[in-house]
């Protein structure tokens, strides 16, 4: 795990950080505007984020119980520009592929770093750049989009920088695949740099990185991938009167919201143990109702269409 400073795609498990290299910046005061509802989470993430797949559990969960109260707003980090910047042991895409092997495992999340081996990235610039043009069509698709490409390169091994992969992506998750071109070769650009532009003034260094706020201006950060109780803290302490929402269990419901689960979600977001969970969602795909895809890091379940 050593020459972590080199090398952003090499993620901290420890503190649940992929961090950019350079200099470190202090945290900006940015006024950020409120929307309708009282919590404003501004999320920095990137498509190949590794540490950003381990706070999805504790994401979706934030969701369910206090998605009538937080708007999160998606911003893209730009995690790796290209290979150019490397130096020491870390310096071609392979080094990666054992390093996410590690960090599936500690995160309990299906992660295959064969990608690395097989068919690597060079930046993670165009799949962030279509997510942003996917944000210009719909918002709530744009975040299905996010998760599509994210299950693509996890677990599949698809090199999401391709354009051909993005359009399976797009259409996956119900998008205008000819609008998109556009957009992605258009104004997408501009609103990614104003991203990275924002990440920068608000001394964002790694991912995920979430700022919570409120219309005084309170704010709380959350800085790499913790345990649900600190997102949910940090909701509160912005905005001590956030009430909290109940929401269905079983299985059906939670696959009605989130069309893909790995144990871990599951267990997170249903309250079942893991061990459980991992049994009931194998139960459920024997018998036809939910389809499972393995890789050599974990499995990911979805509903059958």
């Amino acid at each position: 795990m050593e020459n972590r400073s080199t090398n952003p795609l090499l993620c901290d498990p420890a503190t649940g950080v992929c961090e950019v290299p350079g200099e470190k910046f202090e945290i900006g005061n940015i006024d950020v505007m409120t929307d309708e509802k009282p919590v404003k989470v501004i999320y920095f993430t990137d498509p190949i984020c590794s540490s950003c797949s381990g706070i999805e559990p504790q994401l979706r969960k934030l969701k369910l119980e206090y998605g009538d109260n937080i708007d999160i707003e998606y911003r893209m980090g730009g995690l790796l520009p290209d290979w150019s910047y490397n130096s020491g042991g870390i310096s071609k895409p392979s080094d990666v592929a054992h390093h996410w092997d590690e960090v599936s495992l500690y995160y309990d999340m299906p992660i295959d770093g064969d990608i690395w081996l097989q068919d690597p990235l060079d930046s993670s610039y165009p799949p962030s750049i279509a997510f942003k043009a996917a944000q210009m069509q719909d918002r709530e698709k744009a975040l299905d989009f996010l998760r599509e490409l994210r299950e693509m390169v996890f677990l599949k091994k698809k090199n999401i920088a391709k354009w051909e992969h993005m359009v399976t992506a797009a259409k996956k998750a119900e998008l205008n695949t000819d609008q998109l071109k556009k957009d992605f070769e258009g104004r997408a650009k501009e609103l990614f740099q104003e991203d990275l532009k924002l990440a920068r003034e608000m001394g964002v260094r790694g991912f995920p990185t979430m700022f919570f706020t409120n219309d005084a201006g309170k704010r709380e950060i959350v800085y790499g991938s913790k345990p649900y109780a600190f997102y949910e803290t940090a909701v509160l302490r912005v905005n001590s009167d956030t009430k909290k929402s109940e929401y269905s269990k079983n299985w059906e419901n939670l696959f009605e919201k989130y069309n893909s689960l790995s144990a871990k979600e599951f267990s997170e977001l249903s309250g079942t143990p893991r061990k459980e969970s991992e049994r009931l969602l194998n139960e459920l795909s024997d018998k036809g109702k939910l389809e499972k895809l393995t890789t050599k890091n974990g499995s990911m379940w979805t509903l059958k269409s």
